[in-house]
């Protein structure tokens, strides 16, 4: 059985186990994808790169989408990184979700770009030419959102994609995740979508496993919403759901 609560406007829903949570969200994201089809001709979607997607990704290549339908836009990279290194992003999504799918399009974001300015308007543009109808994503150990960490989190940011500097506990979060040796390695600047640009989104699906992210849940639910929380955002979203195992959802029980 799964734990269905609500705060403010956020559905939360807990299940016994990661393999249980994936299958319910990839079942919903392929509800909302046929929502959007009857209206529309193709289905804008922002994935989000990391281990805690892992689960959803496996299941939603068990669902029957229209991938051929489906532009697939990229949620955050490092800067500097390529996207043959294991740690890219870019690397991540193809292995584990794009590389398995006929996706009608996929547009990345180009790390290894030196004129960083230059790469945040291209994508900016590719953003205005395919608005986010959904977005996959997870929360940070550091209630992060994309690489939106409180030091740099604004829900009024002016702009759509932006250079950022990744505070040490977001850092240390790489290392955790088996994706870097040492903080050290990882890298210390990134460009990612804003909040603004996630939240335009009409469906968001978060989908956060583990131990690691409990007390970020827990924060997310009962902080104020604000910029020192950033995930608190979703709390404002009319159709944003929250997906957690019984590890993640460890500190709300009664």
């Amino acid at each position: 059985m799964n734990m269905e609560t609500k705060k403010d406007a956020l559905v939360v829903e807990a299940y016994p186990t990661r393999k249980e949570m994936g299958e319910a969200v990839a079942k919903d994201v392929g509800l909302a994808i046929q929502e959007i089809l009857n209206g529309q001709d193709e289905v804008n979607i922002i994935f989000a790169a990391a281990p805690s997607q892992k689960d959803l990704y496996e299941s939603l290549l068990t669902q029957d989408i229209p991938w051929d339908r489906i532009n697939a836009l990229h949620m955050d990279e490092y800067i500097g990184v390529t996207d043959d290194q294991p740690q890219s992003f870019r690397h991540y999504l193809k292995k584990n979700l794009f590389e398995k799918v006929p996706l009608k399009s996929i547009h990345y974001i180009q790390g290894e770009n030196t004129d960083v300015d230059k790469e945040c308007a291209r994508y900016t543009h590719i953003l205005a030419t395919h608005k986010p109808d959904i977005v996959c994503m997870g929360i940070g150990e550091n209630t992060h959102i994309a690489f939106n960490d409180p030091p740099v989190a604004d829900f009024k940011d002016p702009k759509s994609v932006k250079r950022v500097e990744l505070d040490e506990m977001c850092r240390q979060q790489q290392v955790n995740d088996g994706c870097f040796p040492t903080i050290g390695d990882v890298p210390t600047h990134a460009l990612t979508l804003t909040i603004p640009t996630l939240i335009s989104a009409p469906y968001i699906f978060c989908v956060v496993p583990g131990a690691t992210k409990a007390q970020a849940v827990y924060q997310t639910l009962h902080e104020d919403i604000s910029e020192k929380f950033p995930s608190t955002i979703l709390r404002r979203h009319p159709r944003a759901k929250l997906y957690l195992d019984k590890e993640s959802s460890r500190l709300l029980e009664d």
